[in-house]
């Protein structure tokens, strides 16, 4: 990523194991970037997740292609290979300072973007608290976690919550920006289940997502395909 440190510039970022990325993911970023009117959202598939008791399915190469093609053409969103080339778990903190570095940005011109669900866990995540202060937060409605119920699940960071508004987006402290927005009620885990059982991913993934997982026959307990190395056309 090239240095920029115009003033004022704005960059998201949405993680996650992304595999595969759906709806939920990308209607969360939509929602984060016009909430605060950010200037760009990095998509970044994560390479080792700390979180998760098992490691993805599908490649890093797979998941990064998909991502690619599902954000493909929606303007300010582009997808990022930072925690994939990055050795060891991908980690929120790391990935931060990383950014910062190479962009010469403050912590408030950085909005890491997550979803309620994931947010309530932020006690367990690496280097809490202080990831808190490498950026601000963006937390985003999920099904079945409204962001306003995290004032009440988190009550010792409630005083950094505020209602995401774009007149709010760059000044003071980093701060913990809540989006109360519906997104789709989907998830990877759901969508593996589908493909098992041959259902339709209608809505739940771009079309050029669905043709990737299946040109490539991902998430069908085919071994070769999920862990593959690299991206080949398969005839």
């Amino acid at each position: 990523m090239s240095t920029d440190t115009r003033i004022g510039l704005r960059i998201g970022l949405l993680g996650g194991t992304l595999d595969p990325i759906h709806a939920g993911h990308i209607e969360t970023a939509r929602a984060a970037q016009r909430a605060l009117e950010l200037d760009r959202i990095l998509v970044l598939p994560s390479g080792v997740p700390p979180h998760r008791q098992h490691q993805p399915e599908a490649s890093p190469y797979h998941r990064f292609a998909m991502t690619a093609l599902a954000i493909n053409g929606i303007d300010r969103l582009e997808a990022g290979d930072a925690e994939l080339c990055a050795p060891g778990p991908s980690y929120t903190a790391d990935t931060l300072v990383r950014l910062r570095a190479s962009t010469g940005l403050p912590a408030t011109q950085i909005f890491f973007i997550t979803g309620a669900d994931a947010f309530a866990e932020i006690e367990t995540w690496h280097r809490y608290p202080e990831v808190l202060d490498l950026s601000h937060f963006v937390v985003v409605s999920r099904p079945g976690f409204p962001a306003a119920s995290m004032k009440t699940r988190l009550p010792a960071l409630a005083s950094r919550m505020v209602p995401a508004t774009p007149a709010a987006k760059c000044s003071g402290a980093a701060a913990v920006f809540l989006v109360e927005v519906l997104t789709p009620d989907v998830s990877s885990t759901e969508i593996r289940r589908r493909l098992r059982a041959k259902a339709s991913l209608s809505g739940l993934v771009p079309d050029a997502v669905a043709a990737h997982i299946r040109k490539h026959r991902l998430y069908m307990n085919d071994t070769l395909s999920t862990t593959a190395t690299h991206l080949h056309d398969q005839h």
